[in-house]
């Protein structure tokens, strides 16, 4: 695949803003949990295990699992989200080390039990920082662990749910898309306007990677691991293609 399309860093150009406000309201309550209890079951976590939560965003899965017991460390370069768990997590008496880093060029002195990648962050980036995203998690993984991913951007998904125009509304903000589905390397290239009940407009661009399934496993199987399981539901349905959301487990050999 040709390397001549880059994206800058989706979490910290994309998720700031009122789009910030968005992904909050995105996932509800039961979701999250029912993300955290297959994290926990499929990765036999127990507590004072210790979890590495990758693009962690606002800590929607850091902070529960530190209300586990399970100790973890959340890394995002977004500034505002990193201060948010870290207050939350004072507040709660949790033990969660909050970490404002680049994830590409993170180098935490540990290994870890389990680690995660949630909400579609590894498609933010093209297949040359993707190799380098998964060899940094591997680096930190310790043998046997299990490496989670949640995509709903995957080819398998993408290409047949492609749509390159829609619209929601979300509390008091109106979300405006346009999407161009383009090759070499594939990807979705995303303009969105958000506009408020005032009147205020924030513009966005995104990039979305699409990778095939075959595709992430030869990438996975590059990096030191090895493709378990895919799911559409999490741990109580296997993916089908089509369906909206796969949760990948893949385990470090």
């Amino acid at each position: 695949m040709s390397q001549n399309i880059r994206s800058e860093n989706v979490n910290s150009s994309f998720f700031d803003g009122y789009y910030k406000e968005i992904w909050r309201r995105i996932f509800p309550e039961k979701t999250t949990l029912a993300e955290i209890e297959f994290i926990v079951s499929e990765g036999k976590l127990h507590a004072g295990n210790a979890v590495l939560d990758v693009m962690c965003g606002y800590g929607r899965h850091s902070l529960e699992l530190a209300r586990r017991g399970i100790k973890v460390s959340a890394v995002d370069n977004l500034a505002d989200y990193i201060e948010e768990i870290r207050e939350k997590a004072s507040a709660e008496k949790l033990e969660v080390e909050s970490i404002c880093e680049d994830v590409l060029e993170m180098h935490l002195d540990q290994q870890y039990d389990a680690i995660i990648c949630m909400g579609n962050s590894l498609q933010f980036f093209n297949d040359e920082e993707t190799l380098r995203l998964l060899s940094n998690i591997s680096a930190h993984l310790k043998p046997g662990g299990k490496f989670f991913i949640n995509t709903w951007s995957i080819a398998e998904i993408a290409i047949k749910d492609f749509k390159d125009k829609y619209w929601s509304r979300i509390g008091d903000l109106l979300f405006l898309t346009e999407c161009k589905l383009l090759f070499h390397p594939t990807r979705i290239e995303m303009n969105s306007t958000i506009i408020t009940d005032h009147g205020e407009r924030e513009e966005k661009t995104g990039i979305d990677f699409i990778y095939s399934i075959s595709e992430i496993e030869t990438m996975l199987n590059k990096t030191g691991f090895q493709l378990n399981e895919i799911y559409s539901i999490p741990g109580k349905k296997h993916f089908a293609v089509g369906e909206p959301r796969a949760y990948i487990v893949a385990e470090k050999i």
